[in-house]
């Protein structure tokens, strides 16, 4: 009490005593009532005088009458003055308690750790990129001078120098420190001036696990996450690989561990020998006069195993050059070990050991780039990097490593350690320009530790390359150890090595004289491609041109005369299963074009270009019925550049069955080369064997949507299935031929054909397909599609099937983490998928999902089923089939929600839902990883082929459409619309988003006819997607009853006769878009100025008795002033 007297005081700025009168016998001393407090205010300041429980007052006399009248009179005016408290506290709390609720954003409440986190935002490192080389003094005073005016000489950036032993040489960039508050400021007056490139956060490189070895060395095995949490370092897959002993081989994000507890043909075999390397030492090539730059951990000086370590340097702020950690020793072994016990390939080889990865194995951007410079300047020949991640984004060392294989340095890098999943190639082994290399066993098996193409940069709308380009034996190599002696390891860290040692010893076969003019990063590619032995069993994609053949090689360098060549060089659809995915479905007409993406390696120069359009000769008149586009590089370079194929079978050819056969011919030239005069040509050939049968029918037909898939990077994507916790990125592209390839082949062998949609849904003819296949899908729709997909259903036939995933914010929140390296928060884009956006495109069938996140096992068909981290669906049409499980909801909102809305706590949740909409069909799912091999528990292929069978063929599988589970009336788990999932309105989507701010045009995947239009059935109205808040367009209703206004879903005008605006204040709705009526603060407003009111008017009438008592008497107010 004494509290709030000391609060009312202050209101009324008065000096008085407030205390509670209470009644007492005048002999005896009284306690006070209630623990209450007595304060005096005096210049605002309480003071509490006595504990009522404790202390007693000494009583003073008055009258009965007095004593009943201030008795009555007090407790009426302490209840008016309790009651405007409690009024204006609740006013508060409603205030700052009730979300606003189209305002969902991601800033939790930062803990006291956060809060150091925070802190440490104070100033972060950039890199600052020039157009020209030049003293890294002249930069540095180029910034100062150029934003002297502007910035008024800010000491809110420094430059930052960096020691090392490229200082001495002219550099392209520079390292500058700015504080966060200034950032925005200094980094926009940067980018103004002419000879500033960009300007971008320096990242940080982490060594995933990278040691495995010898038992008696223990080391930590670090991954980048952690218990869902991102450890210091930029994202690296895993590059751990494990010794002979253990037989294991840890995948760190494909969430499983393989066992090779088996026994080999060859046990730990000398690698050289596998090879036929002692056949070319005994010609006398052994490396000899080769400059090898090993990127890795550094190297001891006096290490008995090598006998021309010409150079170590140290790239860290750690003062050693020595290795401590064991791979850097172990990779140099490989390459030019003499040791009898683990002999490297070229013993003579200069070795120059660039330590760039401390102890803790974590390296800096700004460090590689220091380091490519020197090795750019030191003239290097070969350059290992056992090393990769994800980011192939990062594009300071990305165009860094172009300029380094451009300044004719081949460079050979680990292909990934993250088999055997598809679409998980490492960056830079996953560039054209750079050998990419992955791993078999001493069996000519692919190692299931090894990355899977194809290459994701091309999504969605091109088509992967070939990755790796070779394989090598990358199990239990052995190789040498820190100090002294030998162990085994394995892992595509062990297979890059054995192949830049083959390197090595190929290019001391070619002359010291003429090495420049004939060897080059292309031309090494193709003499290693053209060479390696194909393996029997792996496609492509796994094994790229084979296993690594250093004898071929030899024969094909010996007489190499610098020339354009294309790989793969073969396109053979009755070569199964090499050729997979394209031998595993044939070409049809009407079909979405398929794109075959290849790489044109020019050995005639760094710089070469495509001289006219490529030719399409086929071998018979029956080949005129193929039809092919294509798209090339402008500019091949460096050494390298693409050649796509878009290929379809004309209308005419619907009926065709059999093969076609022929060539593309493509001619290339290149500039003049070092003394000579006359333009460099070169004819190269790619051979096609294609199988056409006639176009099947609609019914067997399926359309899968790529393009609106997001994938890291650029964005944070979160998994599928929150209960993976250490690999906390979706990355693996998504794609039909990637992570969802095992679908793909199941679909394929249950007689369905399936292809790409890497354009918006306007650009497809839905008469052709009898599904469209939604899975996991994380971008916005245009208006035009959502439209254009409720006219394909209504009135074209058109089926959906729908696989979502878990969406909720509040969950997105606790995902948030702060990445002390780029030294900024991270937080997720969206959910597991985007469901604001598919409700959307599902509205006008009266469908739509919800935010719970629900885990656990059901059985279906007999079938056990595990449901990862899926949604719910919170609305579906009446007479639809609608199956419903107890799961646990791991999303606690999502709950409450639920149950707020509905008034029963309903334990079983509807996943599973399928409705008849006129002539057309629609299943819909809540989870998706059961389709996905990255992280699945069960498949549900059985599921989904039942559901095509609905979709496609209208089969009705009774197991699926029993009367217990038909729907009598609508499901509405929400009886407002507003409470369904909403958007986030805290980031910018467009930097991630293939839709908002983003013209609609159909792409080169899509069929001939629209390329470059809006596509089918539409006018061309020149708007883009917008949100939040975004005009809805009038859909109209759907067949169904059901089916809503889809304005009523985008925030349009509603009838709010209901009373909802005010109970979904209660019920914490979460609309997702900004409504106009503004219940989220009226109400709480309104209550807020009424409580003021209250108090005010209080202190008005205490006011007007106080100057009564004043002239009445001056008894009581003399007992007052006593006091």
């Amino acid at each position: 009490m004494g509290m709030w007297c000391c609060a009312r005081a202050v209101l009324t700025s008065c000096k008085a005593i407030q205390f509670q009168r209470f009644v007492f016998h005048p002999s005896k001393p009284q306690k006070a009532p209630n623990r209450r407090f007595i304060c005096i205010l005096q210049n605002h300041k309480s003071i509490p005088l006595a504990d009522s429980d404790e202390g007693s007052f000494r009583p003073i006399p008055v009258n009965d009458g007095d004593i009943m009248m201030k008795t009555i009179s007090h407790r009426l005016k302490t209840s008016i003055f309790n009651l405007s408290i409690i009024v204006l506290i609740l006013s508060i709390s409603l205030f700052r308690f009730s979300k606003p609720p189209q305002n969902q954003t991601l800033t939790p409440e930062i803990s006291p750790k956060s809060q150091e986190q925070e802190g440490a935002l104070a100033r972060r490192n950039y890199i600052v990129r020039f157009i020209e080389y030049k003293k890294a003094e002249h930069h540095k005073e180029y910034l100062e001078q150029s934003t002297k005016e502007k910035l008024n000489g800010s000491s809110s950036w420094e430059w930052i120098n960096r020691n090392n032993p490229a200082s001495k040489f002219p550099t392209d960039f520079g390292v500058v420190a700015i504080d966060d508050e200034a950032a925005s400021s200094i980094i926009g007056e940067f980018e103004r001036l002419k000879m500033v490139k960009d300007v971008t956060v320096d990242s940080s490189y982490q060594l995933r696990n990278l040691l495995g070895g010898d038992k008696n060395e223990k080391h930590e095995k670090v991954g980048a996450f952690s218990d869902g949490r991102k450890r210091p370092g930029k994202i690296f897959t895993s590059m751990s690989f494990g010794d002979g002993g253990d037989n294991v081989a840890a995948a760190a994000t494909s969430n499983q561990t393989i066992d090779w507890a088996r026994h080999l043909l060859s046990q730990r075999s000398q690698v050289t020998s596998l090879f036929g390397a002692d056949a070319l030492w005994s010609k006398g090539y052994t490396g000899a006069k080769v400059k090898m730059a090993i990127f890795d951990t550094g190297i001891r000086s006096d290490h008995p195993h090598f006998r021309n370590i010409k150079e170590r340097t140290n790239w860290t702020n750690e003062d050693t050059l020595n290795d401590n950690l064991g791979h850097g020793t172990f990779v140099a072994g490989v390459i030019a070990g003499e040791d009898a016990e683990c002999l490297g390939f070229a013993p003579d080889t200069e070795i120059y050991a660039f330590r760039v990865f401390t102890d803790a194995q974590v390296s800096y951007t700004s460090w590689f780039l220091d380091a490519f410079n020197y090795a750019i300047a030191s003239n290097m020949d070969v350059l290992n990097l056992s090393i990769g991640g994800p980011d192939y984004l990062d594009l300071p060392f990305v165009e860094k490593v172009l300029e380094l294989t451009a300044s004719n340095i081949i460079m050979v890098s680990a292909i990934g350690n993250d088999g055997p999943l598809y679409g998980t190639l490492n960056n830079p082994a996953d560039q054209s320009d750079v050998i990419g290399v992955g791993g078999i066993d001493y069996n000519d098996h692919i190692a299931s530790f090894s990355s899977r193409g194809m290459s994701t940069w091309e999504l969605p709308h091109g088509y992967g390359r070939v990755k790796p380009d070779v394989v090598a034996y990358g199990r239990e190599i052995m190789g040498s150890k820190i100090s002294t002696g030998c162990k085994p390891l394995s892992g595509t860290s062990v297979a890059s090595p054995v192949v830049a040692g083959v390197v090595c010893l190929l290019v001391s076969v070619i002359p010291d004289s003429d090495r420049k003019q004939i060897l080059n990063p292309a031309s090494m590619k193709q003499a290693l491609v053209e060479g390696a032995a194909k393996l029997s069993g792996p496609n492509m994609f796994e094994q790229g041109a084979g296993r690594v053949d250093l004898l071929e090689s030899y024969e094909i360098l010996k007489s190499y005369k610098p020339r354009a060549s294309i790989f793969p060089s073969v396109l053979d659809y009755t070569d199964c299963p090499y050729s997979w995915p394209f031998c595993q479905q044939p070409l049809y007409a009407d079909a979405m074009p398929v794109l075959f993406n290849t790489t044109i390696l020019n050995g005639m120069g760094v710089i070469g270009y495509v001289k006219s359009q490529p030719v399409w000769n086929p071998d018979s008149e029956e080949g005129n019925l193929l039809s092919i586009h294509f798209t090339y590089s402008d500019v091949i370079w460096p050494w390298t550049g693409y050649l796509a194929l878009h290929m379809q079978i004309k209308e005419e050819g619907s009926q065709f069955s059999g093969e076609i056969s022929g060539n593309v011919i493509v001619k290339v030239y290149s500039p003049p080369a070092t003394g000579e005069k006359s333009f460099r040509y070169s004819t190269c050939v790619l051979r096609l064997k294609l199988k056409v049968i006639p176009t099947p029918e609609r019914s067997v037909r399926i359309l899968w949507d790529q393009f609106h898939s997001i994938k890291y990077p650029p964005g944070y994507i979160p998994r599928d299935s929150l209960d993976v916790r250490n690999d906390i990125l979706d990355w693996h592209g998504d794609h039909l031929h990637t992570n969802f390839h095992i679908m793909f082949n199941m679909l394929r062998d249950a007689g369905f054909y399936i292809e790409t949609l890497g354009s918006p849904l306007t650009c497809f003819d839905a008469r052709n397909y009898g599904t469209l296949l939604l899975v996991d899908l994380e971008d916005e729709f245009f208006e035009e599609e959502i439209q254009k997909l409720r006219d394909d259903v209504v009135n074209s036939g058109l089926s959906l099937v729908v696989f979502a995933d878990w969406y909720n914010v509040d969950t997105m929140v606790k995902m948030r983490f702060f990445d002390d390296n780029t030294r900024s928060w991270w937080t997720p884009v969206t959910g597991g998928a985007n469901i604001p956006a598919m409700n959307d495109l599902l509205a006008p069938f009266g469908i739509a999902f919800g935010d719970r996140i629900l885990n656990g096992d059901f059985t279906l068909n007999d079938e056990l089923i595990r449901y990862a981290s899926g949604t719910n669906i919170a609305k579906f049409p009446g007479n639809g089939y609608v199956h419903s499980f107890s799961f646990y909801d791991s999303s606690e909102s999502g709950a409450t929600h639920s149950f707020l809305a509905s008034g029963i706590d309903n334990s079983d949740s509807a996943v599973l839902g399928l409705v008849e909409v006129g002539g057309s069909r629609i299943a819909v799912y809540g989870d998706s990883n059961c389709l996905d091999s990255s992280h699945m528990v069960t498949n549900c292929y059985w599921l989904l082929r039942k559901l095509l069978d609905f979709t496609g063929k209208n089969i009705k599988d009774p197991m699926l459409f029993s009367n217990s589970v038909k729907l009598k009336a609508p499901l509405q788990l929400h009886q407002d619309e507003d409470q369904l999932p909403s958007r986030r309105t805290d980031l910018n989507f467009s930097m991630y988003s293939g839709v908002v701010g983003k013209e609609l045009t159909c792409r080169s995947d899509s069929r001939f006819d629209v390329w470059g239009t809006k596509g089918y059935g539409l006018q061309v109205r020149g708007r883009n997607r917008r949100l939040p808040g975004y005009k809805a367009i009038d859909l109209g209703r759907g067949l169904n009853s059901s089916s809503v206004d889809i304005s009523t879903l985008k925030g349009g005008p509603k009838d709010n006769s209901s009373g909802n605006r005010f109970l979904g204040l209660l019920y914490r709705d979460d609309p997702e878009t900004p409504v106009v009526f503004p219940s989220h603060w009226l109400v709480p407003g309104v209550i807020a100025v009424l409580g003021i009111l209250v108090l005010i008017n209080f202190c008005r009438i205490r006011q007007k008795r106080r100057r009564r008592r004043k002239g009445s008497g001056s008894s009581a107010s003399g007992r007052y002033t006593n006091l």
